[in-house]
């Protein structure tokens, strides 16, 4: 993924589907200076963790 769309993902009210090798995450932020995001699993808002961009997929 592109940081410009993980940004859009971010911002939108639309609930986008991501993963992250597999797993469905949500993007809590994103560090377009570093090329990163914070995510999370869907359910465990406090395992969050720094991950870069281009690791994430978009579900289609």
């Amino acid at each position: 993924m592109k940081v410009y769309r993980a940004q859009e993902i971010l911002q939108s009210d639309a609930k986008i589907e991501v993963e992250l090798n597999g797993v469905a995450v949500w993007i809590d932020s994103v560090d377009a200076d570093q090329a990163t995001a914070k995510i999370h699993v869907e359910d465990r808002p406090a395992d969050a963790r720094i991950v870069a961009v281009e690791q994430l997929q978009e579900v289609q």
